[in-house]
C-alpha cells in the first residue's frame, strides 16, 4: 500500500493511476487522514445486440400444437 500526501499527488496523478491499474493500492493523505483510494473502474458490461442469434434458435412448425396428454382436457 502506497500512501501519498495529496500535493504529492497532483504532480504524479498519471503515475498513481498506472500503479492503481497494475494493482497497487493508492491511498491519498492530508494531515495525516485518509482521504482517497485510487482503484481501477470495472469494465462496463456491453449490452447484448439484438438480432445476435438469428439463425441459431429454430423452433418447430408444431410448437403451440397442444399436447398428447391434454388434449382430453380440451375437448
Amino acid at each position: 500500500m502506497q500512501q501519498i500526501t495529496l500535493a504529492e499527488a497532483s504532480q504524479k496523478l498519471p503515475d498513481l493511476i498506472e500503479a492503481a491499474l497494475s494493482g497497487e493500492e493508492i491511498i491519498i493523505i492530508k494531515d495525516n487522514q485518509h482521504l482517497v483510494r485510487l482503484t481501477p473502474v470495472s469494465p462496463v458490461q456491453r449490452r447484448r445486440q439484438p438480432g445476435s442469434a438469428k439463425g441459431l434458435i429454430t423452433i418447430s412448425d408444431d410448437f403451440d400444437e397442444p399436447l398428447e396428454e391434454f388434449k382430453e382436457y380440451m375437448e
